[in-house]
């Protein structure tokens, strides 16, 4: 999904960008599946070159022409803004994880490990104008609430308009996408259904949706032919 580019700008010597840690197995390349997560999951950590980083909702397009973009704002007040335009950045979403217990297989010998989904982006930032930037924001309040939208009762345009006025609007003009799923794929199938069906009946509700996400992908659950 893009080529590779150096994450860290030219004026920051003697470094350079690493790609995230996957093997083979867990290498997650199909683009739909790629959004999919990043739309589901969608609540991104922003990280620029001088390493200050911004937790913030990030929402993903892309565009008739292939090119992918991530659409955000934050408040003026915080200043990792001003640093942004231009520079390039990488920006990590955290899909479902959970702890995953050895006693969850169905034989030895095992150690406990962490299973997850996650999404590595990177790409230059652009400060948007006041007026892509409300066209964002209301696109994200579409995703995640619609009945909100136009709703002058509980977000009067005055309000709106004066609110607006207090932060900057930005996409990430994204150059590479790098996803994984480490889900146990890659254990024999009588241990990916024990540790599916622990993390399926389990009272963590991430763990739970760890194995929604395992069943919705046909991953790690033992039901793959391949496991």
């Amino acid at each position: 999904m893009g080529s590779k580019k150096n994450f860290l700008s030219s004026n920051t010597p003697n470094m350079t960008r690493l790609d995230m840690y996957i093997p083979k197995n867990m290498a997650l390349h199909d683009k739909q599946a790629i959004a999919d997560l990043i739309n589901q999951f969608g609540f991104g950590l922003l990280i620029s070159p001088s390493l200050e980083a911004t937790h913030l909702p990030l929402l993903y397009e892309a565009a008739e022409d292939g090119q992918e973009y991530l659409y955000g704002h934050m408040a003026k007040a915080n200043g990792h803004w001003q640093q942004l335009d231009g520079q390039q950045v990488l920006v990590v979403f955290s899909g479902p994880h959970s702890y995953i217990s050895p006693t969850w297989y169905a034989s030895g010998p095992a150690v406990p490990t962490w299973n997850y989904a996650a999404v590595h982006c990177t790409g230059r930032v652009e400060i948007l104008d006041a007026s892509a930037a409300a066209k964002a924001i209301d696109k994200l309040i579409e995703k995640y609430e619609p009945s909100l939208s136009g709703n002058a009762a509980i977000m009067p345009a005055e309000y709106v308009d004066k609110l607006s006025q207090a932060i900057v609007g930005f996409r990430v003009i994204v150059d590479s996408i790098q996803a994984k799923e480490k889900l146990g794929q890659h254990r024999k199938r009588e241990d990916q259904m024990g540790v599916y069906h622990a993390l399926a009946n389990s009272a963590s509700a991430e763990s739970r949706a760890l194995a929604e996400y395992m069943l919705n992908r046909n991953l790690g659950t033992g039901q793959n032919k391949e496991a």
